[in-house]
């Protein structure tokens, strides 16, 4: 009974279980301290002899004993021991596995200020390292009278502890400034108990220009001092984002990460400050801060990733460029040769070009001579039956209102026998184009002459349509008074301006229709 409650205890993952593998950190964005690898070599992964560069970042490897606290088996305490770099500190935890997850009731002795080991740490964090070298931040320790409690909880079961110097609370990888890690106490830590080495990386520290003016880091600070620690971190968190470029990939969380440390800066330099209200300011200034700092170096990673693609991509673009510049090589003498066959081409085409072109020109004057011979020919046919005039509209065939009974647009008989034979006259020539315009004198109201006018070119274009004229090439307008030919005040005017015109034009006779008010272009040559 007594063996199986002391397996329920603690269980130290056993190597056939979880290896001894070392793991580099592709899914971990870099420690704030982590040491910037040199321009030249941000391309490349290159093994160093105290670690090798992963990210631009040196990263270095250790060996952690993992326990695997089991689940709701109860309590069970283990031990912490200073390391090189702070052999007199030391620490005990009491780890809790209960429901919902792992309780860590910690106590550290020896801690000194953490910027002895440089400027930019300002803090101690208690980590959590799963057997595959996976880090889990716990917890800030801090400082106080040389001893630190801490208590925490954990979802993980298997894992082992350490203690790292840190510029702030919120860090989400440690650094390698590793002062405590926790060790097996053989008469506390019970249950059947196979040690194995779990490997964790760690980020080595960088060589960051030290702070300047009243955040000044160089001498310890301790929760003593006038202005509370929470302050200096966020400075810090402040100072190591601006200098990753988060100011210019996350500049919205930066501004807000500046407006926390100005509300507790202002906090602070008041004589009767809320010091917790001030404190809460600064560790939410480290937050934003350090969250502006994962999202710049992510977008930088982006940009890194986008550069190496676009790199690629054009060294294959050259290579193709260098194959086709190969294959055109290749064609130069062939090309050259094509080059003078181009050219004879050319100037064979220029010759037939330019004599197209003098054909063309002749076939344009012959043909506007042919269509004045036609249009003149025409002119004289029509004004046989009668009266045709040329005008820049094209012929102009006059019927007088005698053709028409007073007042009326009824076709008289010897009006029908005229249009008859106009008709017959234009259907000799099916390509031209009949506007028949009716007009009317002064006398009588507009809308009346208007009506009228309308009604005797309809009645004229009906009946040309009736004898064979197409249609389609056939329009009627009426025009009312307007655009008198006479003075309306003398009868003769009037009976001038009582009239129907046929404006007679198209190709066959160089003229292209026209209404009254626009002047006529040139019918295109055929």
């Amino acid at each position: 009974m007594n063996r199986n409650k002391n397996l329920f205890t603690a269980l130290l993952v056993s190597a056939g279980l979880c290896g001894s593998t070392s793991v580099t950190l592709h899914a971990q964005e870099p420690n704030p301290t982590a040491q910037t690898v040199p321009a030249q070599d941000s391309n490349e992964i290159k093994k160093q002899d105290n670690g090798i560069y992963i990210y631009r970042v040196k990263v270095v490897q250790r060996d952690l004993d993992a326990v695997n606290y089991l689940h709701r088996s109860g309590s069970t305490n283990i031990g912490f021991k200073g390391t090189a770099l702070l052999p007199l500190a030391k620490g005990q935890a009491k780890v809790t596995s209960e429901r919902g997850g792992i309780h860590i009731e910690a106590r550290f002795q020896g801690l000194t200020p953490a910027n002895g080991f440089g400027p930019e740490y300002l803090t101690y964090v208690l980590w959590a390292i799963t057997p595959d070298g996976r880090p889990n931040n716990l917890g800030e320790v801090l400082p106080s009278n040389n001893k630190n409690n801490i208590e925490v909880t954990t979802a993980l079961q298997s894992f082992g502890m350490i203690v790292t110097a840190e510029p702030y609370f919120s860090v989400t990888q440690p650094s390698d400034v590793v002062v405590l890690q926790n060790v097996i106490i053989n008469d506390k830590t019970t249950g059947v108990l196979e040690k194995v080495n779990a490997h964790y990386s760690l980020l080595a520290r960088g060589s960051y220009a030290q702070t300047e003016g009243s955040t000044s880091n160089l001498n310890p600070i301790t929760r003593n001092e006038k202005s509370p620690l929470e302050l200096y971190q966020a400075n810090n968190a402040i100072r190591i984002a601006q200098d990753a470029g988060a100011d210019k990939y996350a500049a919205d969380i930066m501004a807000e990460a500046k407006q926390d440390l100005r509300n507790a800066t202002d906090i602070d330099q008041n004589k009767k400050a809320d010091r917790r209200l001030e404190i809460t300011f600064a560790r939410q200034a480290v937050q934003r801060a350090e969250d502006a700092r994962l999202v710049t170096l992510r977008k930088q990673a982006a940009e890194r990733q986008l550069n190496a693609d676009n790199a690629k991509r054009d060294a294959e673009a050259a290579a193709q460029q260098s194959q086709l510049q190969a294959q055109q090589s290749q064609l130069e003498a062939e090309r050259a040769r094509a080059a003078q066959a181009e050219a004879d081409a050319d100037r064979a085409r220029a010759e037939a070009a330019a004599a197209e072109a003098q054909a063309r020109a002749a076939a344009a004057n012959k043909s506007a001579t042919d269509a004045n011979a036609v249009r003149e020919k025409l002119r004289s046919q029509l004004n046989s039956v009668l009266a045709t005039s040329e005008s820049a509209r094209g012929l102009i065939v006059n019927m007088s209102d005698v053709l028409f009974d007073t007042g009326r647009y009824t076709l008289k008989p010897n009006t029908q026998i005229s249009l008859a034979k106009v008709s017959g006259i234009l259907q000799a020539y099916p390509g031209l184009k009949v506007q028949v315009e009716g007009y009317t004198d002064s006398v009588g109201s507009d809308a009346y002459n208007q009506k009228l006018s309308e009604n005797r070119a309809d009645a004229v274009r009906d009946f040309l349509v009736t004898q064979g004229v197409q249609p389609d090439n056939i329009s009627a307008t009426g025009y009312g008074k307007a655009k008198p030919v006479a003075d309306n005040a003398t009868a003769q005017g009037r009976s001038q301006n009582r009239r129907v015109n046929l404006v007679v034009s198209g190709d066959a006779i160089g003229v292209e229709q026209s209404s009254p008010d626009a002047t006529p272009a040139p019918a295109t040559p055929q």
